[in-house]
């Protein structure tokens, strides 16, 4: 097996539908492939978030040579997917700033949610306010010379850049700023679209506002420029969930599975039986990972969906029928899923069953992250074993990579036992490196 790296999915839905709407030229439909010293091969290797991405485009410039417009596209869409927010965003303003290129709807949605991601709310509503005229609005009605005078006036941008708006206040949980923007897009002419429907159920959903979702279902549902998908029905779902209403969401995550076709098919059943493993069905979890298997070849994500369902209904049993089946299929490596079920072994209290498992993974040559032997430290130091605690927590150290939290109690104490050991100066390093990469928030008090 190859090794794949992690993959986070907060609002994937959402994200999703929205990601489709910003990516619609045919540029960025194709993968780019590097070619020796292009472009794309320049900006790669700026990694350091504080490099200028605007000088090296012009450095390219300067020598002579063109960059064309679809071309940044494609870049700022692939520096988002690495997650860097920062350096894409410096494309997206030397489009504008430095070479005067002609911004899309598209474009400016993009921007603005880059301006989100890198500076924040309050300079991402900065910029939605400085959209100038000329962008907002476009005359589209027109009958004849004689009725020019009854144009009528839409937004060019439309529910774009509202919607990329609504899903920031959304993410950050300022739900009241949703009514403003909702109204403002009302005044404005500007219908929902999906996206729009969608985050404002999601809001109610997560809110359990439970009267207010099931309303805008209905508004969805009877809305014959709105096709109401399986994705609207899980989330729904989850709403009703939230508010203990089980039987509920058991209805929705029917009427999710009957929305399910096409490519989409995949997705919408690895989220589906997660949810039925929420609502505790063994049955249903089984039934539709039986439906999903025949979709065609298996892939991880898919498996990591099962194993985190039959985890969560605590049937370890099936879960380890499930791994063996997944390391004799055909897929690559990913270390997502030894990671799950190394850490559902140590918080069910199966420590030796995941220091096995660890052992037999690092004997097989697999390339292990922290997250695995932290779990594995934080088992040791809960049963007492203090020093064997202690070398699994140097071996998560490293093997970190961005994003790792360890187990703050774990943590501390393997630092002060090391400290007492004699070991004060590899204690304070290990704590200083993590602090300057983020990894804790501040120096332990020890």
């Amino acid at each position: 097996m190859k090794h794949l790296g992690s993959n986070a999915w907060p609002h994937y839905a959402i994200f999703r539908v929205l990601r489709a709407r910003f990516c619609s030229s045919e540029a960025t439909r194709k993968s780019y492939a590097p070619t020796e010293d292009s472009l794309y091969r320049r900006i790669s290797r700026a990694g350091n978030p504080r490099a200028s991405i605007a000088a090296v485009l012009d450095q390219w410039i300067d020598e002579g040579k063109e960059v064309k417009q679809d071309e940044l596209r494609v870049f700022i869409k692939e520096l988002r997917k690495y997650l860097r927010f920062r350096h894409a965003l410096q494309i997206s303003e030397w489009m504008s700033y430095q070479r005067n290129h002609v911004l899309s709807t598209s474009d400016i949605a993009v921007r603005l949610d880059l301006v989100s991601r890198v500076h924040g709310l309050e300079p991402a509503e900065k910029y939605f306010d400085s959209i100038p005229e000329t962008m907002r609005v476009f005359q589209v009605f027109r009958k004849s010379r004689a009725t020019m005078q009854k144009m009528k006036k839409f937004t060019l941008i439309s529910s774009l850049s509202y919607n990329v708006m609504l899903n920031l206040y959304a993410r950050l949980g300022k739900y009241e700023k949703l009514d403003v923007l909702t109204q403002e897009m009302e005044e404005m002419g500007i219908s929902w679209d999906k996206v729009t429907y969608n985050i404002i159920l999601n809001a109610h959903a997560t809110t359990a506002d439970v009267e207010e979702m099931e309303k805008l279902l209905m508004k969805m549902e009877a809305d014959a420029l709105i096709s109401v998908n399986w994705s609207t029905y899980v989330v729904v779902a989850n709403g009703f969930l939230k508010s203990g209403l089980k039987e509920k969401a058991l209805t929705m995550l029917k009427r999710a599975e009957q929305r399910t076709y096409g490519i989409s098919r995949r997705l919408a059943y690895e989220n589906i039986l997660t949810l039925y493993a929420a609502c505790g069905v063994k049955d249903e979890v089984y039934r539709l990972w039986e439906l999903y298997k025949n979709i065609g070849k298996l892939v991880n994500s898919g498996y990591l969906s099962m194993l985190s369902s039959l985890v969560k209904l605590d049937d370890i049993d099936g879960a380890e029928r499930l791994l063996v089946e997944w390391e004799s299929g055909t897929t690559v490596f990913d270390i997502r899923i030894p990671n799950l079920m190394i850490r559902a072994y140590c918080q069910k209290g199966l420590l030796e069953k995941a220091v096995a498992y660890l052992k037999r993974l690092t004997e097989s040559g697999k390339e292990l992250d922290a997250l695995p032997l932290d779990c594995v430290a934080t088992g040791y130091f809960i049963n007492g074993q203090i020093v064997k605690a202690v070398e699994t927590m140097k071996e998560a150290f490293l093997a970190r990579r961005p994003g790792w939290k360890p187990n703050q109690n774990t943590l501390a104490a393997c630092v002060k036992y090391m400290k007492g050991q004699g070991e004060e100066e590899g204690a304070e390093e290990i704590l200083k490196s993590l602090k300057e990469e983020g990894y804790i928030s501040s120096i332990l008090a020890l």
